[in-house]
């Protein structure tokens, strides 16, 4: 059994900064690519950012040069740092990963956590 548990959602203001993390738990043999996914009301899910167990990212237009995605490999760790926030950064984040159990991989979700970026 896997879990990956978000933390570090809510309220900010515009301009303001707020640092998540993604901790995945459970047997796990390794971890590939991860990532953070966003939802707000109304919208579809968009990828925010990705990062392969090497250190590489990719980033969606809207966060480039304002969000970072990094990871910690021996914690199970992925972390996003977002500074600049604007109100349309508002929405659910989500982690994301790919997760080999023994010899079977597959794609694992967090719960979500809010981040509302508001004055």
């Amino acid at each position: 059994q896997v879990q990956l548990v978000e933390s570090g959602g809510g309220l900010v203001q515009p301009g303001g900064s707020l640092r998540l993390s993604c901790e995945a738990s459970g047997s796990i043999s390794s971890i590939g690519d991860m990532y953070w996914y966003r939802q707000a009301p109304g919208k579809l899910r968009e990828l925010v950012a990705k990062i392969t167990r090497g250190g590489t990212t990719h980033y969606g237009d809207s966060v480039k040069g304002r969000f970072t995605i990094s990871r910690d490999n021996a914690k199970n760790t992925v972390y996003l740092q977002m500074n600049s926030l604007k109100p349309e950064d508002t929405a659910v984040y989500y982690c994301n990963a790919n997760i080999v159990l023994g010899s079977i991989g597959r794609n694992y979700w967090g719960q979500g956590t809010q981040v509302t970026v508001s004055s």
